[in-house]
Protein backbone atom coordinates (compact mmCIF):
# COMPACT_ATOMS: atom_id res chain seq x y z
CA UNK A 1 0.00 0.00 0.00
CA UNK A 2 1.29 3.46 -0.89
CA UNK A 3 1.52 5.81 2.06
CA UNK A 4 0.17 9.35 1.63
CA UNK A 5 2.91 11.71 2.80
CA UNK A 6 2.04 14.12 5.60
CA UNK A 7 3.44 17.60 6.22
CA UNK A 8 5.44 16.33 9.20
CA UNK A 9 6.89 13.42 7.25
CA UNK A 10 7.99 15.76 4.47
CA UNK A 11 9.74 18.11 6.89
CA UNK A 12 11.38 15.21 8.74
CA UNK A 13 12.56 13.54 5.53
CA UNK A 14 14.00 16.83 4.28
CA UNK A 15 15.90 17.19 7.55
CA UNK A 16 17.34 13.67 7.23
CA UNK A 17 18.56 14.47 3.72
CA UNK A 18 19.73 17.97 4.63
CA UNK A 19 17.55 19.48 1.89
CA UNK A 20 15.97 22.91 1.75
CA UNK A 21 12.43 23.36 0.48
CA UNK A 22 13.91 24.69 -2.75
CA UNK A 23 16.02 21.54 -3.22
CA UNK A 24 13.05 19.26 -2.60
CA UNK A 25 10.83 21.24 -4.97
CA UNK A 26 13.49 20.83 -7.68
CA UNK A 27 13.95 17.10 -6.98
CA UNK A 28 10.19 16.47 -6.95
CA UNK A 29 9.52 18.79 -9.89
CA UNK A 30 6.82 20.70 -8.04
CA UNK A 31 6.50 24.41 -7.45
CA UNK A 32 7.89 25.85 -4.24
CA UNK A 33 4.41 27.20 -3.46
CA UNK A 34 2.89 23.71 -3.79
CA UNK A 35 5.57 22.25 -1.52
CA UNK A 36 5.02 24.96 1.10
CA UNK A 37 1.30 24.13 1.06
CA UNK A 38 2.08 20.44 1.58
CA UNK A 39 4.43 21.17 4.48
CA UNK A 40 2.16 23.67 6.21
CA UNK A 41 -0.05 22.66 9.13
CA UNK A 42 -2.80 25.00 7.94
CA UNK A 43 -4.96 22.32 6.34
CA UNK A 44 -4.71 23.82 2.86
CA UNK A 45 -5.65 21.44 0.08
CA UNK A 46 -2.76 19.83 -1.79
CA UNK A 47 -3.08 18.03 -5.11
CA UNK A 48 -2.56 14.28 -4.87
CA UNK A 49 -0.05 14.53 -7.74
CA UNK A 50 2.06 16.92 -5.62
CA UNK A 51 2.06 14.48 -2.70
CA UNK A 52 2.95 11.63 -5.05
CA UNK A 53 5.84 13.48 -6.70
CA UNK A 54 7.29 14.48 -3.32
CA UNK A 55 6.94 10.91 -2.03
CA UNK A 56 8.68 9.53 -5.12
CA UNK A 57 11.54 12.05 -4.80
CA UNK A 58 12.13 10.95 -1.22
CA UNK A 59 11.92 7.25 -2.05
CA UNK A 60 14.44 7.71 -4.88
CA UNK A 61 16.84 9.10 -2.27
CA UNK A 62 16.48 6.34 0.33
CA UNK A 63 13.59 7.64 2.42
CA UNK A 64 10.91 5.21 3.61
CA UNK A 65 7.60 6.60 4.83
CA UNK A 66 6.32 4.72 7.87
CA UNK A 67 2.65 4.51 8.76
CA UNK A 68 1.24 2.16 11.37
CA UNK A 69 -1.45 2.07 14.02
CA UNK A 70 1.21 3.36 16.44
CA UNK A 71 2.08 6.45 14.44
CA UNK A 72 3.87 7.86 11.42
CA UNK A 73 7.52 8.51 10.68
CA UNK A 74 10.34 8.36 8.19
CA UNK A 75 13.50 6.31 7.89
CA UNK A 76 16.61 6.97 5.80
CA UNK A 77 17.92 3.72 4.37
CA UNK A 78 21.63 3.89 3.66
CA UNK A 79 22.83 2.25 0.46
CA UNK A 80 24.97 -0.80 1.17
CA UNK A 81 28.59 -0.48 0.19
CA UNK A 82 29.60 -2.86 -2.57
CA UNK A 83 32.72 -4.80 -1.57
CA UNK A 84 35.70 -4.22 -3.83
CA UNK A 85 37.57 -7.12 -5.24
Amino acid sequence: MICMITSRQSRAARALLGWTQEQLADEARVSLTALKRLESESGLEVYETTRDQVRRAFEANGILLLNSDQGIGVMHVQAKAVPKG
